[in-house]
């Protein structure tokens, strides 16, 4: 006897399916944001499609909310699953990153100062290696290495701006993390990129926060240059008194001395790529 309804049937079970994938999907999500590793395991074990669900509208996938709350197990769970570190949102709503248009789960990461989560994403870039500080070391003064690694990709992905141009470096400078700030640092992310409207990283400090000093002394350490103009044709010196921060004059009028080179994160070096790579 033939089916009466077959296209109606039809739809109705490609229906019944999106809004399970839906569904699944946004307990992924809630999952991913509250730190739910249990849940997250066990939604990835029934359909491992699901790690590339993404929110509607916002474009927030889980991914961009575990990285933002600081949840490594989860963040090296989906990294697990071959996410795509690079996805993009479209109007970052989330927590105070509205700002962030076009944000990936670095900029969230960078943003909230979550350094290992930070580490976790770049992952992939960096060789599981024991001397890989010194590796990074050499090639930031131009010395022939002794490793070879694709340090082009790594350059690339760590400074992926956001619309406006913002940075993840601008991210962690923005909101005071000196941990994060050396990390990205000592991974090669740029002290000279410059955001649309903000200004260079140093703009960043100067009118975030009044405690400077570490921040500046790891920039300058790095080749920053009190003399940079952002987007306005300002330097640093000029945002602070804009900011009324006089305070600030005195360290921005001066020549900088060489400040001595840092000690590296401690998270350069972990194994991460030989564990992700087992566990894929």
């Amino acid at each position: 006897m033939p089916e009466r309804y077959p296209k109606t049937m039809r739809f109705l079970s490609l229906v019944g399916n999106s809004f399970g994938c839906s569904a699944s999907g946004e307990r992924l999500v809630s999952a991913a944001r509250d730190g739910d590793i249990q849940e997250a395991k066990a939604l990835l074990d029934y359909n491992p499609r699901l790690v590339r669900y993404s929110t509607f509208g916002v474009r927030n996938s889980p991914l961009h909310y575990s990285a933002a709350q600081g949840h490594h197990e989860i963040v090296a769970l989906l990294l697990e699953s071959g996410v795509d570190i690079n996805l993009r949102n479209y109007r970052g709503k989330i927590h105070r990153a509205d700002y962030l248009n076009g944000g990936t789960s670095l900029h969230l990461a960078a943003l909230n100062g979550h350094s290992l989560c930070i580490r976790l994403l770049l992952a992939d870039y960096i060789p599981s290696i024991p001397n890989f500080c010194n590796v990074m070391r050499k090639r930031s003064r131009n010395e022939d290495s002794i490793q070879e690694f694709d340090d082009f990709a790594l350059h690339e992905v760590i400074n992926r701006p956001a619309d406006g141009g913002i940075t993840a470096l601008h991210m962690a400078a923005l909101n005071g993390h000196v941990e994060s700030l050396q990390l990205l640092l000592d991974l090669g992310a740029s002290v000279t990129k410059v955001t649309v409207e903000d200004g260079t990283t140093i703009d960043l400090i100067v009118g975030a926060s009044s405690e400077v000093y570490p921040k500046f002394q790891l920039l300058i350490a790095r080749g920053a240059s009190l003399n940079a103009e952002n987007a306005n044709g300002w330097t640093p010196l000029m945002v602070a008194r804009s900011w009324h921060r006089e305070g600030l004059e005195e360290i921005l009028s001066a020549r900088p001395e060489r400040q001595p080179r840092p000690l590296p994160s401690r998270f350069l070096c972990l194994p991460l790529m030989s564990i992700l790579k087992i566990a894929r």
